[in-house]
């Protein structure tokens, strides 16, 4: 196998998922507060790809991630948080000559006015990832690479490395992408390059609030028309649930893969709509829920599961994380899931999470809360 110039022929893998990002230690604080007034911080660690790694590798997966850390203690843990999980860590990197990123929160929800966030990111080692220094027969080994538009936003090195990851050639693997739009990440950029990324991929999460707010583009439809090339799209909703559009791609003359962009000639079957509503769930803090949703999503798609299950496998990742105060936390046990995720519609309506629900080994229409 060679580089981005090369094809990406592979052996046959034992892997499930690459995730492939920048991953920082977090410091949670440890009381309610402007960052100002928090007297202590518990440390933790934080990043949109590295999240997924986790909760696929604790969900019975065989994940890796592949990142660049400092040479320093900050990458140290790292790499050893995250391969305690299960994660495969050995082709993350280790930068000598740059720093591992970190950055501090308050505790309200980041949607809120009052939500601060620190970042200490700038000229980090995750930031120098660039073409000429992944490990490319690393990355292509698992049947799906999952990326995210964070990782474009870090630097210009960084936006090559995703064009050239998501570039359509012989033998890629099933190329996932979340838009995770951050503003703060794309100030003085043009976050519209979101949009010729997802376009190249086979399967895409996307907020319809972070479309309209990147791209101009509102609501589910006119979302998946900007993006006709993916052959899933997953348009999540907020309190709304997500709704998939599906479709099966007949490859034209110059398509080489059935997610890629550069499909002249290619026809398009029709789309399969599947809108699935949402948990109620007792929020103890919104961080990290998008990235459990990808990975549920992702963990019902590698086990052939019906779109509907795949959606809520990521509702129910997502309020396993949204009930806890980190990113992380311990997904219910497979069977636990499968009975609520096999629930009828006015069953699932009823339901309603809040802390401590994943260790409950009751019968599903117990889980609720009063």
């Amino acid at each position: 196998m060679s580089g981005p110039a090369g094809g990406t022929a592979r052996a046959a893998t034992t892997t499930d998922v690459v995730c492939l990002g920048e991953s920082m230690v977090t410091f949670l604080p440890s009381q309610p507060g402007r960052l100002a007034d928090v007297p202590s911080f518990g440390r933790g660690i934080g990043g949109a790809e590295s999240n997924v790694a986790c909760a696929l590798a604790v969900a019975g997966h065989r994940a890796a991630w592949v990142g660049r850390v400092g040479a320093d203690g900050f990458g140290d843990h790292l790499v050893e948080t995250i391969g305690g999980y299960g994660v495969d860590t050995s082709a993350v990197r280790r930068d000598p000559e740059r720093p591992t990123g970190i950055y501090f929160r308050t505790a309200t929800d980041r949607g809120a006015g009052a939500h601060e966030v620190a970042y200490y990111r700038a000229g980090s080692a995750a930031s120098a990832m660039s073409p000429a220094n992944v490990p490319y027969e690393e990355v292509f080994a698992g049947r799906v690479l999952h990326l995210s538009g964070i990782t474009a936003a870090l630097s210009a090195d960084c936006l090559e490395l995703v064009r050239e990851l998501t570039a359509p050639r012989p033998g890629r693997p099933l190329v996932s992408f979340d838009v995770n739009h951050r503003p703060h990440l794309w100030r003085g950029g043009d976050a519209s390059v979101l949009l010729e990324l997802a376009r190249r991929c086979d399967l895409v999460f996307v907020g319809e609030d972070e479309a309209e707010e990147a791209w101009g583009i509102v609501g589910a439809e006119a979302i998946r028309a900007a993006l006709p090339e993916p052959a899933v799209v997953v348009v999540k909703r907020g309190s709304a649930g997500a709704t998939v559009f599906a479709s099966g791609l007949r490859p034209g003359p110059r398509s080489s893969n059935a997610g890629g962009a550069e499909n002249d000639g290619a026809e398009f079957a029709p789309d399969t709509v599947t809108p699935v509503p949402a948990l109620r769930v007792d929020v103890v803090a919104a961080v990290g829920a998008g990235d459990a949703f990808a990975a549920g999503f992702l963990s019902a798609t590698l086990r052939g599961l019906p779109v509907r299950d795949r959606v809520r496998h990521g509702h129910l990742m997502a309020a396993a994380v949204l009930t806890v105060p980190g990113d992380l936390t311990e997904p219910p046990a497979r069977d636990h899931a499968d009975r609520l995720v096999a629930l009828d519609d006015e069953a699932w309506g009823r339901l309603r999470l809040g802390p401590g629900w994943t260790a409950a080994d009751r019968a599903p229409e117990e889980v609720r809360t009063p």
